[in-house]
């Protein structure tokens, strides 16, 4: 690629410049090198958090646990009406905070056995399922932050669940997005662009039954991945088992080759699903045959550019063909 390009990306409408002048050294180190806060998420310190929300049986007694954040963003305490003072609207921020513990042990993610990954996947469809409950919570995301570059503070593989009591501007802009595209042409955006994406192959990194591998036409981060599923559901809690068996190879598929394509350096993990049906009604409608459940994953390689924080205009020096062409060539196994 010689040129300058912008790229819109259809779900987000964020803009992408590529450019590759901008195809730097990272700045952030190998996180292998990152050094971190001891672990109390060990197996023999269940007494640190010893009220488990949810746990998976292993080895350890344990494979997989799900406790509370004990420094949460957000509270279950408090009332999720919203007020208003003039031009400013406020509420209590109500909401969930809980800490996902991947491994007793000291292995990642991407190095753990499909299996355990598929114990870590029904975990957060669990405890989504279980927040939905509360009828003040409308919205739910898993996010993960590998790297002190990201955010990571503790020596241990954790992802974390957030449930907000209000829908997120980025979620409502998917929903909106996918909303329009499906009432314009009665089709799925999220299975139009899989269609497009396999007929051009370029970006394509991996297929199974289940999922769809790839780096997005407008990839906001080099060698950033979108996991998709081809089955249309829009609720990540309704996953199957057979589904949280063919993610867990997906997703551990692309760890592992992305940590080989950028040498382990941080990144940002997302999962996004559809509010709960106590949303709006106009929330609600959008949901009908347009949206998916989906998967990001972002390297954190350089700092926030400048020109993102000023328009909201991301900046990549590597397209993702070059990228995912790289990412294929990469071995598939641990």
């Amino acid at each position: 690629m010689d040129k300058t390009e912008l790229r819109l990306d259809p779900l987000t409408r964020e803009w992408t410049i590529f450019n590759e002048s901008r195809a730097l050294p990272p700045v952030n180190a190998s996180v292998r090198d990152d050094v971190l806060a001891e672990s109390p998420f060990r197996a023999g310190l269940e007494h640190f958090a010893a009220h488990a929300l949810h746990h998976s049986a292993g080895e350890s007694g344990w494979q997989v646990r799900v406790v509370p954040n004990r420094l949460p963003v957000l509270r279950v305490e408090g009332d999720s009406r919203a007020e208003v003072d003039g031009l400013y609207e406020h509420l209590d921020a109500v909401g969930a905070n809980e800490i996902v513990i991947e491994d007793p042990g000291t292995r990642t993610l991407d190095e753990l056995p499909p299996g355990a990954i598929a114990q870590v996947i029904r975990a957060w469809a669990v405890r989504i399922e279980d927040l939905m409950r509360d009828m003040r919570l409308r919205s739910f995301t898993v996010v993960k932050s590998v790297g002190r570059a990201a955010g990571q503070t503790v020596a241990h593989s954790l992802s974390q669940i957030i449930a907000m009591a209000v829908v997120p501007p980025a979620l409502r802009r998917k929903l909106r997005h996918a909303h329009e595209h499906f009432t314009l042409r009665r089709r799925s955006l999220f299975a139009d662009i899989i269609e497009h994406e396999r007929r051009n192959a370029a970006r394509v990194v991996h297929e199974n039954a289940g999922f769809f591998v790839f780096c997005p036409y407008a990839a906001s981060a080099p060698f950033e991945i979108a996991i998709w599923p081809k089955r249309e559901c829009p609720d990540f809690h309704r996953i199957t088992h057979e589904e949280a068996d063919q993610l867990a190879l997906a997703l551990g598929l692309g760890l592992r080759k992305l940590n080989r394509a950028i040498d382990h350096r941080p990144y940002h993990l997302a999962l996004t699903t559809a509010p709960s049906r106590a949303a709006s009604q106009e929330e609600c409608e959008s949901l009908d045959g347009g949206f998916r459940w989906h998967i990001t994953i972002t390297p954190v390689l350089r700092p926030q550019d400048a020109l993102h924080a000023a328009t909201g205009c991301h900046v990549n020096g590597i397209w993702p063909e070059v990228a995912a062409d790289y990412l294929r060539t990469l071995p598939d196994a641990p």
